[in-house]
């Protein structure tokens, strides 16, 4: 009863009253008449993806062309430091081949007995029928000669005890790996009997 009481609105009165000539509007092909486009929106959005796309893009062959700057500096600098760097590595072969040369004559002379410090060990030891005749230090072995006095069956067994003296000796155990009797003869000018005594030396050890 209330609905039939109210007033019509405009657009309820329009529909009502026929129109005064036929629609053949197309509602698909009408403009938009929105504020903001649907296609703007599509369009912003398009290209805001590619504005960051861009944007990564040229960061990218920034730090590409930085990091290629760089990769030259250290390349001329590793250019330039090459030769001195090569004549020390020279240097430094050259100077180890040299401290090895002299390490290892050191050693050689350290493992070679003095001559002044055989001779007072030998003249201390040195029994009173005894005497020496030839001292010859060579690279690698000692050659004594010596003249045993007394009679020809005492001078042997005198030459013997002293050799048996010398290969007991500790002095000369640390110096001398052998102690070798090479020759026991009796001499024409004076009758004594001569000895000689081969004494090896001991090799240096390597540094």
């Amino acid at each position: 009863m209330l609905t039939l009481l109210k007033k019509p609105t405009s657009e309820a009165a329009e529909l009502a009253q026929p129109a005064w000539h036929p629609d053949f509007r197309n509602a698909q092909r009408l403009p938009d008449t929105k504020i903001i486009r649907t296609s703007f929106l599509l369009n912003g959005a398009a290209v805001l993806v590619a504005a960051v796309i861009v944007i990564g893009f040229s960061f990218q062959i920034y730090r590409l062309t930085d990091l290629t700057v760089q990769t030259e500096l250290w390349q001329r600098q590793i250019d330039r430091t090459k030769a001195p760097s090569d004549q020390a590595i020279a240097l430094q072969k050259k100077f180890q081949a040299a401290a090895a040369q002299i390490t290892e004559l050191g050693g050689f002379i350290e493992s070679r007995p003095l001559v002044s410090d055989l001779l007072l060990h030998f003249g201390a030891t040195l029994p009173d029928y005894l005497a020496f005749d030839r001292f010859d230090l060579s690279a690698t072995n000692l050659n004594v000669r010596a003249s045993v006095r007394g009679a020809p069956d005492q001078a042997s067994g005198r030459a013997s005890t002293y050799i048996q003296q010398l290969k007991g000796d500790a002095f000369l155990a640390q110096r001398f790996s052998e102690i070798n009797l090479v020759n026991l003869n009796r001499s024409p000018q004076t009758g004594g009997l001569i000895v000689e005594i081969s004494f090896k030396l001991k090799e240096a050890k390597k540094p």
